[in-house]
């Protein structure tokens, strides 16, 4: 039978000491009630000897949470201990956690002290917290470079008086993959009444190796992972929850003597909780969780996942709380992507139609990073036509300023035959128009012109919309573009189709 592993989640004390991230009491109770949701084992709700904030937001916690255990955090020190105590005692399911710098850096750089004395305050505090609590984890801090003998001798002392989680920190992100699954392998084969604990790891991410480091000591028989929701943390963050969970459930083959009970349906809901309540955008290109995780902007990619999703995606994401996949319009992107999103927005197109459409596709994305569904809107509502088209649009060339009058050049096509006229005028959009009576021989009076974007930025879509009286009857025209002055043009060709057609 494969065993569970258990899901330690320190966001709420280790995450929240991310710079910038400091959580309300209130903010810290709506990020725990998702965790709960998210079905953590373990919600390390904070450290109540810190602040009397601190201890009333775990208090309420642990009043008020359901499911999980609720732990807090505590020095080696008696005082520390009771308040963790008194804020957690009304929980279902307490956890008292207790630490201690073990690495000779932090016995004398940090505690002035020696090895003796901390192996005695370490079975000191166990003992008292023990007294207290059912469950007691003790974590021998800055683990990953401290002596293996005497790191051996702590676990085996302070498991000896009631640690029953003993849990094996790299506090500074320093241990790589083989030698911290090493570190772990030897703690099993070295503390003697190691079968009475369960051993937990806690790593940062200093090297970028905290989720690596994690796996490999699952691998050498660790079964509690302390993580924190988008890897936040200390420094360069902490172990990723969301990419400890989904690497064991995706790699399941290889992770086959271990499971997590993590509901992932709520990884990527719980994700953009804890980043708007911190303040800490997602980084778009962060695994699972980040906007480019499950999104294709290539061509073939595109093609790929279109047809099969599993060519290019190794997560459903539907399994982590997204609807579907993004399909990102580019420059890149091939026909069938265009197709394929044109066809969720209702349009159905093939042959010369979709030909035709894709170029102009193009030449909007090659002005802007991203085509969006709006600006396809824009460009089927600009290309798309119900009557047959007497004059197509070709170019316009514009020459204004504020000092001279305007000069606009339009190249329309008729009957395979392209005409080019220019005119001079009061500004761009009134000397387009008068070029194109120029061609077409059909002077129009203008009764209205807006225009609006349709989406954002700068490179965002125009759309102008024109009405003209043509005897006794209003028409309409419509044309877009990035440039308002070829949006402008277009809607007057438009209207000129328009009339010839009505005649």
């Amino acid at each position: 039978m494969p065993d569970k592993v258990i899901v330690f989640d320190t966001t709420l004390r280790d995450a929240e000491q991310t710079p910038g991230a400091a959580l309300n009491s209130a903010e810290k109770f709506e990020i725990a009630k998702h965790l709960a949701q998210l079905n953590v084992d373990v919600i390390e709700a904070g450290f109540p000897r810190s602040s009397p904030s601190d201890f009333e937001a775990v208090q309420r916690i642990s009043n008020e949470i359901e499911g999980p255990e609720i732990c807090a955090l505590s020095r080696v020190i008696d005082q520390d201990i009771t308040d963790a105590w008194d804020a957690i005692k009304d929980s279902p399911k307490p956890r008292i956690h207790t630490f201690v710098g073990t690495s000779e850096i932090h016995i004398k750089g940090i505690m002035r002290s020696d090895r003796e004395t901390v192996l005695k305050k370490a079975i000191t505090a166990v003992e008292y917290a023990r007294s207290l609590c059912q469950t007691v984890e003790f974590s021998p801090m800055d683990a990953a470079r401290t002596d293996p003998q005497y790191l051996y001798e702590v676990v085996e002392a302070t498991i000896s008086v009631g640690a029953s989680i003993i849990n094996i920190p790299d506090t500074v992100g320093y241990a790589i993959p083989s030698e911290f699954g090493q570190l772990i392998k030897g703690i099993f084969e070295n503390v003697t009444n190691i079968d009475q604990a369960i051993i937990s790891v806690h790593c940062h991410n200093d090297l970028g190796l905290a989720v690596a480091n994690s796996l490999e000591a699952i691998k050498n028989g660790a079964r509690q992972i302390e993580c924190t929701v988008n890897g936040l943390g200390e420094r360069a963050g902490n172990t990723s929850m969301e990419e400890i969970v989904m690497a064991i459930r995706t790699r399941g083959g290889h992770f086959d003597q271990v499971y997590t009970e993590i509901n992932t349906k709520e990884i990527v809901p719980i994700s953009r909780l804890v980043s708007r309540l911190m303040g800490i955008p997602v980084a778009p290109n962060k695994a699972i969780v980040g906007s480019n995780a499950f999104a294709h902007s290539s061509g073939i990619h595109q093609d790929g996942v279109i047809k099969q999703r599993d060519t290019f995606e190794i997560i459903d994401p539907e399994d982590v709380g997204l609807k579907e996949s993004q399909i990102i319009l580019s420059p890149r992107s091939g026909r069938n992507a265009l197709r394929h999103r044109l066809e969720v927005l209702g349009y159905q197109i093939e042959g010369e139609q979709l030909d035709k459409i894709y170029e102009r596709f193009l030449a909007v994305a090659d002005k802007k990073k991203e085509v969006h569904d709006a600006d396809l809107n824009a460009i089927m509502n600009d290309e798309v036509r119900s009557i047959p088209e007497t004059y197509t649009f070709e170019y316009i060339q514009v020459l204004s300023g504020t000092r001279i009058s305007a000069t606009t050049t339009v190249g329309l096509q008729t009957q395979g035959e392209i005409i080019e006229k220019s005119a001079v005028g009061e500004g761009p959009v009134d000397t387009a128009y008068k070029a194109i009576d120029l061609i077409t021989n059909l002077p129009l009076k203008l009764v209205d012109y807006s225009i609006k974007s349709v989406t954002e930025g700068k490179d965002a879509i125009g759309e102008v919309t024109i009405k003209v009286q043509n005897g006794a009857h209003l028409v309409t025209g419509y044309g877009a573009s990035t440039d308002v002055i070829e949006a402008s043009a277009r809607a007057y060709v438009d209207v000129v189709n328009k009339v010839i057609y009505q005649k």
